[in-house]
């Protein structure tokens, strides 16, 4: 059967709880080399989606596991930056992570190639086990996505995420950073909800179906988001942009008020990803402020909304917000593809030909 975005996306339940039951073939790997080779600092390297994954990945690391981490853009780290710039942490204890589904993306692989040059360890999360990022790695772990044939990743997005939680997790046992009872606690919490995944898909579904006359209908979208859901903001923002092709603009939720409100306009739409993070509290203040300018304003959160209608979004099955970015992609997921089906755009066709981002196949 003919791959379609819309099927990736609502294959999530099924896929999910199967990379959960395999976690060992991914997360064991990781938890050696950080254990074995005296890791002090993690690099997170990706492009895209991966790079988005990046940055909740260095996230999960710091505050869950304590260990020193970052994001990073590929090229701007191989031309611009250093793995230490202190000098105290010697390259053989900094790893490397690249990640990357099909394994082939231009910057990805050469940043991994360098990483090796300069003497760090490298680790690379991708789907293809043979594709040419694995060459350039000293440990190679399955992302278990299974075939993604659409241009859009939106499946693999989630696998990946819940494939750098379960490391973060292992890692922050493994360091005493959490206690068995709080390990055990956050992996039976990861075990349910992948298992009942299938309602924050029906969910999402219906939050775009209700509103998708106004979201539609806007010049512009702002999508903005704060802590461990700055990724899931990128995501949001990238998703959007490359199937629904209405200008879509992400911000930091405290940054959006540092000039860009000045544009705001009663046809434009405001979407806000409600964090259970320190700045819950200040989103609510900035959700009344902007609906003085356009009635288009949305909250997708995990704890309930004062005042909340029916152009808010909170999901039914309540996890920490650690967990939570594994569903607020999804309702983002849903504005772009059914948007795209809704305005006739083929989102199964790439109408950019140029072969700039990734390698051919036959040069694996």
């Amino acid at each position: 059967m003919e791959q379609t975005v819309l099927g990736n996306i609502k294959s999530q339940p099924e896929v999910l709880p199967q990379v959960f039951a395999n976690r060992d073939v991914f997360v064991e790997p990781f938890r050696r080399e950080i254990a074995e080779q005296g890791i002090k600092k993690i690099i997170f390297f990706g492009s895209g989606t991966s790079y988005n994954v990046s940055q909740i990945a260095a996230f999960y690391m710091k505050q869950l596991a304590g260990i020193a981490a970052e994001a990073q853009y590929p090229t701007v780290f191989k031309n611009y930056e250093q793995a230490d710039w202190t000098g105290s942490i010697a390259p053989e204890h900094t790893l490397f992570v690249g990640i990357s589904q099909s394994g082939t993306s231009v910057s990805t692989c050469e940043v991994m190639e360098y990483g090796q040059k300069i003497g760090c360890r490298t680790l690379v999360i991708t789907g293809d086990l043979e594709s040419r990022i694995t060459q350039f790695a000293n440990v190679t772990t399955h992302l278990l996505v299974g075939p993604e044939l659409t241009p859009p990743e939106t499946k693999g997005y989630t696998v990946s995420v819940l494939s750098v939680y379960l490391w973060a997790l292992a890692v922050a046992h493994d360091r005493g950073k959490l206690s068995a009872e709080d390990y055990q606690a956050a992996f039976d919490e990861a075990e349910a909800f992948v298992g009942d995944f299938q309602s924050v898909i029906d969910e999402g579904e219906a939050w775009y179906d209700r509103n998708k006359g106004s979201i539609l209908q806007s010049d512009r979208l702002f999508i903005l988001g704060y802590g461990v859901d700055y990724g899931s903001m990128l995501e949001a923002m990238l998703k959007v942009g490359e199937m629904l092709r209405i200008p879509t603009i992400g911000y930091e939720l405290e940054e959006f008020s540092h000039g860009p409100t000045m544009g705001l306009r009663p046809n434009q739409t405001i979407f806000m990803i409600g964090s259970d993070e320190a700045e819950y509290e200040r989103m609510l203040v900035f959700r009344d402020a902007y609906k003085k300018y356009t009635p288009r304003v949305h909250v997708v959160s995990m704890r309930d909304i004062p005042d909340a209608d029916e152009r808010d979004l909170v999901f039914s099955h309540r996890v920490s917000k650690y967990l939570a970015p594994l569903a607020y992609t999804v309702p983002f997921q849903f504005v772009a593809a059914k948007g795209a089906k809704d305005i006739f755009i083929d989102t199964g066709v790439n109408p950019f030909q140029e072969p700039l981002a990734h390698y051919a196949d036959d040069e694996k």
